[in-house]
């Protein structure tokens, strides 16, 4: 490899070669100190690869094999004179397909999320062999029933088939979380203007008559009333109205939407106990790290964090990040019960936490440590929740993997089978999922493969990048921040090694860079082109900004500026 000796010395005489006395003190977050520093056994997949391979082995209406193919076409036209395609949930429920319920029940959380993850990694779902699926997702815009949100289903028809649609808060904010992602990657598409704005004037306004009280097992988005029942309240439905209207704000310009963010988020501080129901915490986590330095409130980032991680949930009871070694395998940093069996993680939680917890360092980077510390132990046992990765005798059916096609994954894994009377010889990490129980009787074993779940991957595949060196990842923290000001390419390097490890950082663009770490507050290497050496200390981390050589620098209330773009968001 090209190695350009004029960096190396550039190095030494800035002093870049040692990091271990960084400016941005780290912070530290108890769970994640739980985790292992170097995960065992040790195995990063090909993130990227992996959605590349289920979009284009899901979206195949010709797909052969039992229980093929996973899509349909919905011709209803709920909502929008238009199809809809339909995905299943889970691999073989009953409850789905063209031929079961009018083809109306299919998700948004698969539909969204599989749109979602495809489109970070660089397909164009607006015009996909002749199909715009971005567009598709209109249906879900329940303007039938007055709601006027994205939902997870198209309509109450099919409403009571399975969770969410109507009844439990974060089934109904989530899709308008997912849309919003969605829209700024399709912000040309017919409608989703006046949708967007839509929808946050139903939020603003819930926010408004909410008042600062989020102890509601969901919202009525038609009548505006909050409600209750048998389902936990879920005051975390601040976070995700919180991120909606700060990417409308952000979007459209809209104070109020400003407000209604800021209003929000005070919401979801002020609670006294850990509220965290299902996966909107860690949004709430990212809006305060993000709007301290953008809004200059003054959120409690390691409250929101610890609610995030800890598992000391009350209502969800034990709802966070797992931790621990099971049999030999680290299962660290995986989403989902803490206390369900011991530890039942699942899937899509783990891809969706990444979502704002990467781009949480940009904003905040005194937690650039514990974040990539949790990313490696989460991205390193996600491979476990895929039948090809898990040992077998860690699977309930490890004989029906095939149907998997190698893209479907397990919905999650638990410490011991949480089906009780089955699978019972299993020892854990147990992959499994809770598909057979969604119809006891009736759905197939095969439906403990979940594919929603699984169509969240390019998460993971556009923020997950290896190295040269196994265990030390390349984390693009612009991936998923959505809605933000311009900035250079940024990428957060941690080195679980109790030694210091040397990189070969490859530069993608063919312009010359100064490497400028956001940690250590410096530049590390100017004039790079190609790829330079880094050096990253035991532990630690190095937050690089590929910055413009020969950029104009400047300093502005303790943002540090290249071209008037900020690189440093906390310069002392």
């Amino acid at each position: 490899m090209r190695f350009n000796f004029k960096i190396l010395f550039a190095f030494i005489l800035s002093g870049s070669y040692s990091f271990s006395q960084a400016q941005i003190k780290q912070l530290k977050l108890s769970r994640v100190e739980e985790m292992a520093n170097l995960p065992q056994p040790l195995k990063i997949i090909d993130w990227r690869l992996m959605a590349q391979n289920f979009d284009k082995t899901i979206y195949d209406f010709k797909a052969k094999g039992e229980y093929w193919p996973m899509v349909w076409i919905d011709s209803t036209n709920k909502n929008f004179d238009q199809p809809v395609i339909g995905m299943y949930t889970a691999v073989g429920d009953v409850r789905q397909g063209k031929q079961h319920n009018k083809g109306m029940f299919h998700e948004a959380l698969a539909n969204m999320g599989s749109v979602l993850g495809a489109s970070l990694i660089g397909i164009d779902k607006s015009k996909q062999n002749g199909i715009n699926y971005a567009a598709m997702l209109k249906n879900y815009f329940n303007q039938d029933t007055k709601w006027n949100i994205m939902m997870n289903n198209t309509a109450p028809e099919v409403a009571l088939l399975g969770g969410g649609y109507g009844r439990d808060w974060w089934y109904d904010v989530y899709p308008n979380v997912l849309f919003y992602a969605i829209y700024e990657k399709y912000p040309n598409e017919k409608d989703f203007d006046w949708i967007a704005k839509n929808i946050a004037e139903k939020f603003y306004k819930a926010d408004s008559i909410l008042k600062g009280d989020y102890n509601y097992s969901y919202f009525d988005y038609a009548q505006m009333k909050p409600m209750k029942n048998q389902i936990c309240a879920q005051q975390d439905a601040a976070a995700g109205h919180a991120w909606v209207l700060y990417a409308a704000y952000k979007k459209f310009g809209d104070k109020r939407y400003l407000q209604g963010a800021i209003s929000a988020m005070t919401a979801l501080e002020s609670n006294e106990i850990n509220p965290t129901y299902e996966l909107l915490m860690p949004f709430g986590a990212y809006l305060a790290a993000r709007m301290n330095v953008e809004q200059g409130t003054n959120f409690d980032v390691q409250k929101l964090l610890g609610w995030t991680f800890d598992g000391t949930a009350v209502c969800r009871e034990g709802w966070g990040v797992l931790t621990g070694k099971w049999n030999g395998y680290d299962i660290s940093g995986v989403v989902g019960s803490t206390v369900d069996h011991e530890g039942y993680g699942f899937l899509m939680n783990t891809f969706d936490a990444a979502w704002p917890l990467i781009p949480t360092v940009r904003y905040d980077p005194a937690y650039a440590n514990a974040i990539g510390k949790w990313m490696l132990n989460a991205v390193n046992a996600s491979r476990l929740f895929y039948p090809q990765y898990a040992p077998k005798e860690h699977q309930t059916i490890p004989q029906f993997a095939q149907v998997t096609k190698g893209v479907i994954a397990y919905e999650g894994f638990a410490k011991s089978s949480t089906f009780d009377s089955l699978y019972t010889d299993l020892k854990g990490p147990v992959a499994q999922g809770d598909g057979p129980k969604w119809v006891p009787g009736k759905n197939p074993e095969v439906s403990q493969f979940s594919v929603y779940g699984s169509g969240h991957v390019g998460i993971f595949g556009a923020i997950v990048e290896k190295t040269d060196i196994e265990g030390i990842l390349k984390l693009d923290v612009l991936a998923t921040d959505f809605y933000r000001n311009k900035a250079y390419p940024t990428y957060l390097i941690y080195n679980p090694y109790n030694q210091s490890k040397t990189i070969n950082y490859k530069i993608k663009g063919s312009k010359r860079v100064d490497l400028y770490d956001a940690i250590a507050q410096r530049i590390l290497a100017r004039n790079v082109s190609a790829s330079a050496k880094l050096i990253v200390s035991n532990g630690n981390s190095v937050l690089i900004v590929e910055t413009p050589t020969g950029s104009k620098i400047t300093k502005v209330n303790h943002k540090l500026l290249a071209n008037g773009i900020v690189i440093d968001y906390k310069k002392k």
